[in-house]
């Protein structure tokens, strides 16, 4: 997922479903909070599985969110294995597109960077982000099929991310995805983006079946979800406030780091240099009983230890004097023990992993390059939805520049969980597009 860290890492843990055990918070307490019993939620016949994954309409045209009522059914392994589908990825400040089969071969995968954006404006700048994609996206699309040597002619379907993200950077990739689709006459697939997150897991590790639990972290969003099924997601969990990249952009930001590698990198690179132990910030939400995040306090005790160093931030790391850049150091490894860690998460990643060897569990990481936004998750995601028939029909050839996409910035993935919900969180649901999984059981019925 993209975001702070750049590289955010999707964690897997087989289990026997009789317990659910959703982690409180990236703090160095990784709490175990009150378990959700099995009888909530029934069980399925087959093997299941805990997962951890580190990461209102505007027209009618993915009206019925990807559901086509003339389903196909695509019944032979060999026409499944052999379905092809190109994933296009522009909800944040990252171009990427991929293509992948439908037995889980990744036949390319071309992602354009805006670092250099990033350093700029100190994170994501909306208009300038999509400027970039719109400059990128014919070059990495046609990679990606030259890359797969493919044409688009050999294409099952294109699968694209509408939402959530960024509505001006939306446009772009579900505007070039209509395009493809509406040449070439293919189905069009929306997709939601933290969804592919949790599902690039089942590509990874095709033993992954549902249920399982997901961990979702990126810049913009936390979630701790579980997915009952394909499009049935259940949210246990979310962040009141900031995200974790936000505080991570903004406190690199602060200390003077380069940000061309974004907050996240950054940080835990300085971190390596200071003392955890030489300020105690306070752990956010440790009193809270339910599993939600929040950032923002700490994020404003990061700000008030920065400011009571005398740290510059229009000096520079590289410049800063001995004992300067010893401040700095510090507060980024105080910051980084409370916070969980992000980059390539190895501090969360070394705790997850304590917590499922004491409970007898696998972790399961998929590669770094399936962590950050990327096309291999949309294209993927794309290609189980298509094979369940939920799909739009192809667009029309020619549309016209002023169209009005159907796009969702605001776009929950699943329903809370009742008995979870925390009482100081306080969600704004102006303009917030029905959740993925309501839309999907909506049409089921």
């Amino acid at each position: 997922m993209v975001g702070l860290a750049g590289s955010f890492s999707n964690t897997v843990l087989q289990y026997p479903f009789k317990l659910l055990y959703p982690l409180s918070s990236l703090s160095t307490k990784l709490t175990i909070l009150p378990t959700i019993r099995q009888h909530h939620y029934p069980r399925k016949p087959q093997s299941q599985f805990f997962c951890a994954d580190f990461c209102a309409p505007l027209s009618a045209n993915f009206s019925t969110t990807h559901i086509n009522s003339s389903k196909i059914h695509v019944s032979s392994m060999e026409n499944r294995d052999n379905l092809v589908v190109l994933g296009i990825e522009t909800s944040c400040d990252d171009t990427a597109a991929a293509v992948v089969r439908g037995n889980g071969e990744i036949l390319s995968q071309v992602i354009s960077s805006q670092a250099d954006l990033l350093a700029q404006y100190g994170g994501v700048a909306p208009k300038m982000a999509e400027e970039a994609h719109s400059r990128a996206i014919n070059q990495v699309t046609q990679s990606a099929l030259d890359k797969a040597h493919l044409t688009a002619k050999d294409l099952s379907a294109v699968a694209v991310t509408i939402g959530p993200g960024l509505s001006l950077c939306l446009r772009v990739g579900v505007r070039k995805a209509r395009e493809i689709a509406g040449s070439f006459q293919l189905p069009i697939v929306g997709v939601h983006h933290m969804e592919a997150h949790a599902l690039v897991v089942r590509l990874t590790d095709r033993n992954v079946q549902f249920p399982f639990m997901a961990l979702l972290i990126s810049g913009g969003h936390n979630l701790l979800i579980l997915a009952r099924d394909l499009g049935h997601y259940i949210q246990l969990g979310t962040t009141i406030d900031d995200a974790i990249g936000e505080a991570y952009d903004k406190i690199a930001k602060w200390l003077g780091l380069d940000m061309r590698k974004s907050g996240g990198p950054a940080i835990e690179e300085l971190a390596r240099e200071g003392d955890p132990e030489s300020i105690k910030f306070k752990t956010p939400m440790k009193h809270h009983k339910d599993c939600n995040f929040s950032f923002a306090g700490l994020k404003t005790q990061v700000r008030l230890a920065i400011e009571s160093k005398d740290i510059d931030a229009e000096i520079s790391l590289s410049s800063a004097s001995s004992q300067d850049r010893k401040s700095r150091a510090d507060i980024a490894a105080s910051f980084q023990v409370v916070s969980g860690g992000v980059a390539s998460n190895q501090y969360v990643r070394t705790r997850l992993d304590q917590i499922a060897k004491s409970k007898g569990l696998q972790l399961v990481c998929p590669p770094p390059s399936l962590c950050t936004d990327n096309g291999v998750m949309v294209a993927w995601t794309g290609l189980e939805h298509f094979r369940m028939g939920r799909f739009d029909p192809p667009p029309p050839a020619d549309e016209p520049d002023d169209m009005m996409y159907d796009i969702r910035p605001r776009w929950p993935l699943g329903e809370e969980y009742a008995e979870g919900r925390s009482e100081a969180r306080s969600l704004r649901k102006a303009r917030m597009h029905p959740s993925l999984t309501s839309l999907i059981q909506g049409s089921a019925q």
